[in-house]
């Protein structure tokens, strides 16, 4: 029951996240749908082994967050089932890339740059993922992946499943609840009882679904959703925003300006 209501409260809470009259909010979705795109791409093209050049791509989601003003112990949250699976993923590199490499006068070996690598990918592209969802609403979204020429099938599907989860959800809620009542002093659902909740489930899953496609209907809908009453115009500070960024994230994947700026303050220091 637990576990449900937080899924329930995450979901509600990335709405009203995304909702907000905030100045990451405004920014046109598909400037930051395709800054994301192209962020997760440099992020994973990078070598397996470029641990310092790859940190430098941390500015983006880091610079995001201060932005839009959004909690850096939140974002890290996104990475509790994330992390563990690639931490897993790179772990066996430990073992099989045993190549011994020179780091800070130090010999060790270059599967532990490549586990590192792993990891930094991970979490940079959770935390891109969760700034484009934070401060964009799922209809903007959908607008967006519409204007990317994305099939309409597959931007309803996606919508709908995003958007109605939650009566899944709070269906499941209700039948656990109704079982607890029931099962006076038993901890947790039986397991010989699994199967029949599910179908149960599945069959009261099906029901809500006809009647929300039948008030689809009879609102109007013929196979498009209109995702947004009005299209939103591209205005100058989009323009700005993205070749900046667009700008910075290229310079970052093709020259190691994170070492050379180390050089550069050591320089001036000394």
């Amino acid at each position: 029951m637990r576990g449900i209501d937080g899924a329930i409260y995450e979901i509600h809470g990335m709405d009203a996240l995304a909702a907000r009259k905030q100045w990451m909010n405004e920014v046109h979705p598909l400037v930051k749908l395709l800054l994301t795109l192209g962020y997760i791409v440099s992020v994973v093209s990078f070598s397996r082994y470029d641990v310092i050049g790859l940190t430098g791509m941390a500015v983006y989601p880091l610079a995001g967050f201060l932005l839009a003003e959004l909690s850096l112990r939140e974002g890290c949250r996104r990475l509790r089932v994330v992390l563990p699976i690639v931490c897993l993923m790179g772990l066996p590199d430990l073992f099989l890339d045993r190549q011994p490499v020179l780091f800070l006068g130090l010999q060790v070996n270059a599967g532990l740059f490549s586990m590192l690598t792993l990891v930094e990918k991970g979490i940079f592209a959770v935390f891109a993922s969760y700034l484009l969802i934070a401060t964009t609403s799922l209809d903007k979204l959908c607008y967006a992946l519409r204007l990317l020429h994305v099939p309409k099938v597959l931007v309803t599907q996606f919508m709908l499943t995003y958007r109605y989860i939650t009566v899944l959800l709070e269906e499941a809620e209700r039948m656990t609840q109704a079982y607890a009542l029931r099962a006076n002093g038993q901890k947790g659902i039986r397991f010989k009882v699994w199967g029949s909740l599910t179908g149960l489930l599945l069959l009261r899953g099906m029901d809500r679904a006809e009647n929300v496609y039948e008030a689809m209907l009879l609102r109007g809908y013929e196979g498009d959703y209109g995702y947004l009453r009005e299209k939103l115009p591209f205005r100058f500070g989009d323009i700005l925003y993205f070749l900046f960024w667009a700008a910075l994230i290229t310079a970052f994947s093709i020259w190691p300006l994170l070492p050379l700026v180390g050089d550069l303050i050591g320089r001036i220091w000394i």
